[in-house]
Parts: structure tokens; sequence; C-alpha cells
């Protein structure tokens, strides 16, 4: 059974018991909001730039980056003055989250497609 089927069956039978909370050694899923502030910010390598880019406040991408490496336990950035570079954790994620990003921006064009 892959991985997928695990989580569906698991999903099933917590929602069939009722079970709204999470079992502690299950680990949450990534928000896609912190995952685009990531990449956004990796890309132009400035907070003030990376808001501008996403339409939200600076504090508001700084958020997203503290809460992101709080819940993967790493820094993803070294802060450099008003610049940052990304680590090499940083650079690890980097390369996923691009792939997770696309991924997204396929499965709604191919939903919309659908809609036509």
């Amino acid at each position: 059974m892959n991985s997928f089927n695990r989580w569906a069956k698991l999903a099933q039978v917590l929602l069939r018991t009722g079970i709204t909370t999470r079992p502690k050694n299950m680990t949450p899923i990534i928000d896609s909001r912190k995952l685009l502030a990531f990449t956004t910010l990796a890309r132009v390598g400035s907070f003030t730039l990376a808001a501008r880019e996403l339409f939200i406040t600076q504090s508001a991408v700084s958020h997203a980056i503290k809460s992101l490496e709080q819940e993967l336990e790493c820094r993803l950035f070294e802060r450099l003055g008003r610049s940052v570079k990304l680590t090499h954790a940083g650079r690890q994620l980097l390369e996923r989250a691009q792939k997770i990003l696309m991924e997204m921006k396929i499965a709604r064009a191919d939903l919309a497609e659908l809609q036509r």
C-alpha cells in the first residue's frame, strides 16, 4: 500500500471516529502560502521585494518565513542586513518547493480546462 493510500485510510478512520486532532507522530502539511513566500524571498533576496511582489506586508513575509523555519526546525535563510541568502537546508527545500508549487499550478490549470 503506497503512502497516499495509508494517509487516505487514516483520514477515513479519523472522520468516522470523530477524531479531529492530529496524532503526535503525524507531521503537519506545509502551508502553500508559506512555500510561496519562501520561494519568492529566495528568488528576490529581500523581504521588502518579496512583500511587494506578493502584495502583502513585509511583516507578513517575515512571519511566514519564521513560522516555516519553526515548523521545519531549521534555518532556511542567513539574514545579511537587508538581504537574505539561502542556507544549505533552504537550498534543499527550494528545489522541492518549486516543484510542489508548479504541480499545484498545473493541477489548477487542468481543473480549469475541465470546466471549459
